[in-house]
């Protein structure tokens, strides 16, 4: 389809006789807001790493957009514009919080991880670089060393490296984990600031967080879609229920 960002065809992964991916096919639509959610062990994360290049597919097809992307490297797969955070969060601890966004926007502008340039001479990379700060509500602390910042605000720094480099399709794993409910809405809000505009597929366990946020739900179990459709209708699934959410979906 050439509206969608990201597209599975009949998608399998097997690491040794385990099938973890079991024939899954899945269309986002370009500018959508997609969640993944599913117990543990179903295959979120593996879908992820599959999406981004970091696990090559067993059988079956993923394009993004429009690009088969067979054989393709992480970072080849980033050139056609897809970027993606992770569980774990990954900034540079020692340098500044600018320096971090600096850091995300090098690549996109030709520069790649040429630190023997001047930088502090590119007045238009310094300008992006604020102007992102500021969309994240970082910037009063823009001179802190990133890894000071509280573990939201870390939160923020790395959806905001993820971003920088002006990828279209972002793939977000369980943006929210670990944060207390005020940091929930900050993040759930920045979430949704950032990716105006833009496809977002992410995993993510907070349920208040995937219905505020996801245009399409996707449940995966056991490596299957046992459901995608709009937030209400997966709220009313008793399938999903069963599945997954419980007491809490009614």
């Amino acid at each position: 389809m050439s509206d969608a960002a990201i597209q599975l065809t009949d998608v399998r992964k097997s690491f040794g006789r385990t099938e973890i991916i079991r024939g899954v096919n899945l269309t986002i639509p370009k500018g959508q807001r997609h969640a993944i959610i599913g117990p543990n062990g179903a295959g979120k994360t593996t879908l992820f790493n599959l999406i981004s290049g970091r696990f090559p597919i067993s059988s079956g097809t993923i394009t993004v957009n429009g690009r088969n992307t067979a054989g393709l490297t992480p970072p080849q797969i980033n050139h056609l514009g897809l970027s993606r955070s992770f569980q774990v969060t990954s900034i540079f601890p020692r340098m500044t919080v600018f320096e971090n966004i600096r850091c995300g926007l090098l690549w996109s502008r030709g520069y790649k991880y040429s630190f023997w340039n001047l930088l502090g001479s590119q007045r238009a990379l310094n300008e992006a670089s604020d102007a992102l700060l500021e969309r994240l509500n970082l910037h009063s602390r823009r001179n802190r060393p990133a890894g000071l910042l509280s573990y939201a605000e870390q939160r923020a720094l790395e959806i905001g490296i993820t971003i920088a480099g002006g990828a279209n399709v972002i793939l977000l794993d369980e943006p929210t984990a670990g944060m207390s409910h005020s940091e929930t809405e900050y993040a759930q809000h920045l979430i949704r600031t950032v990716s105006e505009g833009k496809t977002l597929l992410m995993v993510e366990h907070d349920m208040s967080v995937v219905f505020g946020l996801a245009d399409v739900i996707t449940v995966l179990v056991y490596g299957e879609v046992i459901a995608s459709d709009a937030p209400a209708n997966i709220r009313s699934n008793r399938a999903v229920q069963q599945a997954y959410l419980g007491e809490e979906a009614a």
